[in-house]
């Protein structure tokens, strides 16, 4: 089973791997990553409120499929699935899932970090902080091009 969701509502990571692997004898590794929205990206530096995520609605489904896809082809992977969630988060709430089903433990977690690494520079969505002096638009990282272009 190979699941992309975008949606605004929170997910359980539990519920979601044990959905994913729910009946399959041929699994022997999953793996999870969530990724959480954080109050801080610096030591000392100003609180996070919250963030917002926009995304573009059916173009980010579309990329998140592709980098499945491309996963699938280099993995043995047996099922897949990537949530993505829009809108108002404040510091603890989920953002992000991908969980990764394979026979053995190499192939789920290199198929995961693979994901995530692409997720971060590839697919559609745009970061708003809020913090108390005011919002400002996340710009990309160069760190995050340079941990996808790794897998090239």
């Amino acid at each position: 089973m190979f699941t992309v969701r975008i949606q605004a509502q929170d997910f359980d990571p539990a519920q979601e791997a044990a959905a994913l692997s729910r009946g399959r004898t041929d699994i022997g590794a999953v793996v999870t990553f969530t990724g959480l929205c954080r109050a801080q990206d610096a030591p000392g530096g100003a609180p996070l409120i919250a963030l917002t995520l926009e995304h573009y609605p059916g173009m980010a489904e579309e990329e998140i499929g592709r980098l499945v896809e491309q996963a699938r082809a280099r993995w043995p992977l047996i099922g897949a699935t990537v949530i993505h969630r829009y809108g108002r988060m404040v510091p603890g709430d989920n953002i992000v899932l991908v969980v990764t089903a394979s026979a053995h433990r190499a192939a789920a977690f290199e198929a995961a970090e693979f994901l995530m690494d692409w997720l971060k520079t590839s697919a559609p969505f745009w970061k708003m902080e809020e913090r108390d002096e005011g919002t400002a638009w996340v710009a990309a990282k160069d760190e995050d091009d340079d941990a996808a272009e790794r897998w090239n």
